[in-house]
């Protein structure tokens, strides 16, 4: 009885050491998880740069009142360039060589008359002696005519080139980046301010000094 008892024991404990491993291990299973991907593509990287960029404080562009002066004095014109004021630089231009041709022209003048006045007044010949009735109190009122226009026009011809200064300077001055042409065509609607006439679409013309 006691040899089948130890058998019976012997053959339970093989039973049981069998069953159990050391190489057993608990086995878990990579199961894939709910989670929020941090990559993003980069059509979302475009499209929030752009976002900020639209949102973005608008930068102001600020020209040297100085520097704009300086290049006025140097060039008539360029202070207008510098300011992006195209429009302005053939006025400019327009108006200084306008005064300068008409001083050179006077300088001309008042130098014949004056040449004649000369010869008169010596007895000589000069290119007005076949003028019948010529007398050098007339050569001398159209000398002095000539000299006096001559003066106005320089006078003119220095206030539009100082006009050109003053305006680079203070257009630089006053810019403060604004986006708005200079010269804006736009579509608007008319409308009648009697109420006669229905409305009417058409354009406006805006200009900014």
């Amino acid at each position: 009885m006691k040899k089948i008892t130890l058998i019976f024991i012997l053959l339970f404990s093989l039973k049981v050491f069998a069953q159990v491993s050391p190489k057993d291990t608990i086995r878990v299973e990579n199961y894939p998880t709910d989670s929020v991907s941090t990559k993003t593509s980069e059509s979302d990287v475009q499209v929030l740069t752009d976002i900020q960029e639209a949102n973005a404080a608008p930068k102001i562009v600020k020209y040297n009142p100085t520097k704009a002066g300086l290049y006025s004095a140097v060039l008539p014109g360029l202070g207008q360039y510098y300011n992006k004021k195209y429009w302005k630089i053939p006025i400019v231009w327009g108006g200084i060589g306008t005064g300068v041709g008409i001083v050179l022209w006077n300088q001309k003048q008042y130098t014949r008359y004056r040449d004649a006045f000369i010869a008169q007044l010596n007895g000589q010949t000069h290119e007005f002696s076949d003028i019948p009735g010529i007398t050098a109190d007339a050569l001398g009122r159209v000398q002095d005519r000539a000299k006096r226009q001559r003066d106005y026009a320089i006078a003119v011809t220095g206030l539009v080139y100082v006009l050109n200064i003053v305006d680079a300077v203070v257009d630089a001055h006053l810019y403060e980046g604004r986006k708005d042409p200079d010269l804006a065509l736009k579509p608007t609607v008319i409308y009648d301010e009697f109420g006669q006439q229905n409305s009417k679409a058409g354009l406006s013309l805006s200009y900014n000094f």
